[in-house]
């Protein structure tokens, strides 16, 4: 895979279109890993010029603030700044809500202000633009997807459609959840609850959700953030209806569309 990194892009004198942001999860969750690669493969088929930090991207510190270590979160946010500003980056791409919100609204109070894009919207523009052609839909013809919203990308950020035209230029038939876009159920991982158990209740929030998602008698599962990706798969095993509902991020369901997986 062709993945050039901004040490290599600078040392050769160049400055790429946009720096894709991999984020945590991108880089060493095995599931998640997944995405980052459907997500490079879309990049080189449509040509676009990029480049990643490699072992220069350090975590955007979104989980230390929500957890509560303001301290820990401005060590790395200023940490990351340099490094981006150094490079001279104006424009970065991600497939991580968290990492999004964080790089875009967060950042600029600590000196690094750039042109952040999720990757659904991203997506959603290469769709527009012809660059992606999705003749007839593909494999996904007539299926049936339903969309978690993210609440990085929904309530936070107000991106509501940009994933759900993703999923339309499928040619799919997408069932929305009862408690969808503003009205949309966290899958239980937000405010740092991605890295713990949760406290005790009738019900865990990411089997209540699953249970919604399942209920529209949707095949496939459509997520765009790996917290989501995480939570919706425990949902899933945890109703044991693995073998016939899948969890995808949106940029695997294109790849997949396209025929680069």
């Amino acid at each position: 895979m062709n993945v050039p990194t901004m040490a290599e892009m600078a040392a050769a004198g160049k400055t790429p279109e946009v720096l894709f942001w991999v984020g945590c999860a991108g880089s060493f969750d095995d599931r998640y890993k997944r995405v980052t690669k459907a997500f490079v493969k879309i990049l080189n088929a449509v040509g676009i010029d990029f480049a990643v930090l490699g072992t220069e991207e350090t975590c955007t510190g979104d989980p230390a603030r929500r957890a509560g270590n303001e301290f820990l979160f401005q060590m790395q946010a200023i940490n990351n700044i340099q490094v981006l500003n150094a490079y001279g980056i104006k424009k970065i791409v991600t497939a991580c809500p968290h990492c999004f919100n964080t790089i875009k609204n967060e950042y600029p109070e600590l000196g690094g202000s750039y042109e952040v894009i999720h990757h659904s919207v991203f997506l959603q523009q290469l769709i527009q633009d012809g660059r992606i052609k999705l003749v007839g839909g593909g494999t996904f013809k007539g299926r049936k997807i339903t969309y978690h919203d993210s609440c990085y990308l929904g309530r936070a950020n107000n991106i509501y459609e940009a994933p759900r035209s993703v999923l339309e230029a499928l040619d799919a038939d997408l069932v929305e959840m009862k408690r969808c876009r503003t009205t949309g159920l966290c899958c239980g991982a937000g405010g740092g609850q991605m890295f713990k158990e949760p406290e005790p209740g009738r019900k865990d929030i990411n089997v209540e959700r699953t249970e919604e998602a399942l209920s529209t008698g949707a095949s496939t599962i459509a997520v765009a953030c790996p917290f989501c990706m995480t939570m919706m798969s425990d949902g899933v095993k945890n109703k044991e209806r693995e073998a016939d509902v899948k969890v995808k991020d949106l940029a695997e369901l294109i790849a997949e569309a396209k025929g680069l997986n």
